[in-house]
C-alpha cells in the first residue's frame, strides 16, 4: 500500500511497462496472456500492493456484494452463534458471507484478510478476544488502512481497538459489566471465597471479565487478597484440568466441605497457574471464563465425588444453548453472540460513512439456573 492511497490500474502498467488493457486482461484472467508479460504484471500488482477496484469489478460482473467473518475456530459454540448472526444478517441484505478459522495463527488471518481484499469483500470482520501485543496492533492497523485503501472495512467484532485512530467499526459487548454482575450475584448469595477459572493474561475479553470480578470483590468490602484467578485458558478440557487440580489440593476433604487450593501446586500445575495474588484459600464457589471451562468444571466436580450446587456453586459466562442442559442447568452470563454478528454488518453497512472509527458497545444479563446456592456451614 502506498502512503498515497489506492494505486491505480495505470500505475501498474507503468511498472510493468504494458498497457492498462494488458493489466485488466491478465488480472481478469479472461484472456490469454504470453507467459513472461503475465508474471510481468502480477509482480508489479505485488509490488505495489495493487487490488481492483471492487466496484468496477462490480460493473462487468466480476463483482459480488461479499461479507467476510474471520473466527479462531468454529466448533467453538459462541463463535458458531455470531458467524450464524453475521451470516443471517448478511443474507437479509442481499451479501453473500463467507467464514474463515485461523486457529489463532496470525499468518493465516493476514492471508485471508488479504484474500478477501483482493476478492472485493465489503466488510472483513475478525471475532473474539485477542491478546493485545505490539505485534497485534501493528497487524490490525495495517489491515484497516489496506482495506479502506481498497473501498472495503474492517469491523472488530467482540474486541476493542488497538488504536482509536484506525478505520475500524467496533462491535463488542460489555465484558466487566457482565463478570462483575455474576461475581455479585455469588456474593449476594453468601460466598466469600470465589475462585476465578480461566484467566488468560493479555486477552482482551478475559482480562475484562477477570476486572469485573475483582471489581465486585472490592465493591462488597472484600480486599485484593480475596481474588483468586487461574489462567488456564479457556474450553471444556482446560476447565476440567483446572478444575481437577485445584481439587487435588483438597483431595481429603469429603462431600459438604470445600476444597482447599494449594499455592506450591497451583505455581506448578500445567497449563493452569495461580496468579501472585491469588494465594492460598478454601473456595465455595467458581466463576468460569466461559460456559465451555465450566462444563470441564462441573465435570471434574462430579468425578472427585462432590456436588454441585450443595458442595461447590459454579457459574459460567456466555449462556451458550447447551447451558441449561448441564447437571445442573448452569447460572451464567448471556451474551449477545448472534446479535453481535448481527449488529456488526447491520452497522457498517447502514452508515458506511461514519461506521469506520465508531465504537458499538451491546449489554449482557445473568440467567439464574440451578448451579448456585449458599455456601455449605463451616463444620
Amino acid at each position: 500500500m502506498t502512503s498515497k492511497g489506492r494505486v491505480t490500474i495505470r500505475e501498474v502498467a507503468e511498472r510493468a511497462g504494458v498497457s492498462m488493457a494488458t493489466v485488466s486482461r491478465v488480472l481478469s484472467g479472461n484472456h490469454p496472456v504470453p507467459a513472461s508479460t503475465r508474471a510481468r504484471v502480477l509482480r508489479a500488482a505485488r509490488d505495489l500492493d495493487y487490488v481492483a477496484n471492487a466496484h468496477a469489478r462490480a460493473l462487468v460482473g466480476g463483482g459480488r456484494k461479499m461479507v467476510a467473518v474471520v473466527l479462531r475456530q468454529v466448533t467453538s459454540p459462541f463463535y458458531a452463534q455470531v458467524a450464524e448472526g453475521v451470516e443471517a444478517e448478511a443474507a437479509a441484505r442481499g451479501w453473500l458471507c463467507l467464514v474463515g478459522t485461523t486457529g489463532g495463527d496470525p499468518a493465516r488471518e493476514l492471508e485471508f484478510v488479504q484474500l478477501m481484499r483482493e476478492e472485493g469483500a465489503g466488510l472483513v470482520i475478525l471475532v473474539g478476544g485477542v491478546v493485545e501485543d505490539d505485534a497485534y496492533r501493528e497487524r490490525v492497523a495495517h489491515y484497516a488502512q489496506a482495506l479502506a485503501s481498497s473501498g472495503a472495512r474492517l469491523v472488530l467484532c467482540g474486541r476493542p481497538a488497538p488504536d482509536p485512530d484506525i478505520p475500524a467499526l467496533v462491535v463488542e459487548f460489555d465484558n466487566e459489566a457482565g463478570a462483575r454482575a455474576i461475581t455479585g450475584h455469588l456474593l449476594s448469595a453468601g460466598h466469600r471465597r470465589i475462585v476465578f477459572l480461566g484467566g488468560l493474561p493479555g486477552n482482551t475479553a478475559l482480562d475484562a471479565r477477570v476486572a469485573g470480578y475483582r471489581a465486585a470483590l472490592a465493591e462488597h468490602g472484600l480486599g485484593p487478597e480475596a481474588a483468586h484467578v487461574v489462567d488456564c485458558g479457556l474450553g471444556r478440557a482446560a476447565g476440567h484440568r483446572a478444575m481437577t487440580e485445584l481439587l487435588k489440593a483438597g483431595a481429603d476433604l469429603g462431600p459438604g466441605d470445600t476444597a482447599t487450593p494449594d499455592a506450591d501446586t497451583l505455581d506448578t500445575a500445567t497449563p493452569a497457574t495461580a496468579t501472585p495474588d491469588a494465594g492460598p484459600a478454601r473456595f465455595t464457589a467458581v466463576f468460569a471464563g466461559d460456559d465451555m471451562v465450566a462444563a470441564g468444571a462441573l465435570r471434574a466436580i462430579a468425578d472427585a465425588g462432590l456436588r454441585v450446587p450443595q458442595d461447590i456453586s459454579v457459574v459460567g459466562y456466555n449462556d451458550i444453548p447447551l447451558a441449561e442442559d448441564f447437571n445442573p442447568p448452569l447460572t451464567t452470563v448471556r451474551t449477545p453472540a448472534e446479535e453481535l454478528g448481527r449488529a456488526a454488518v447491520r452497522i457498517a453497512l447502514r452508515d458506511p460513512e461514519h461506521a469506520a472509527g465508531a465504537h458499538h458497545l451491546l449489554g449482557t444479563h445473568i440467567v439464574v439456573r440451578e448451579s448456585v446456592q449458599p455456601p455449605p456451614p463451616v463444620p
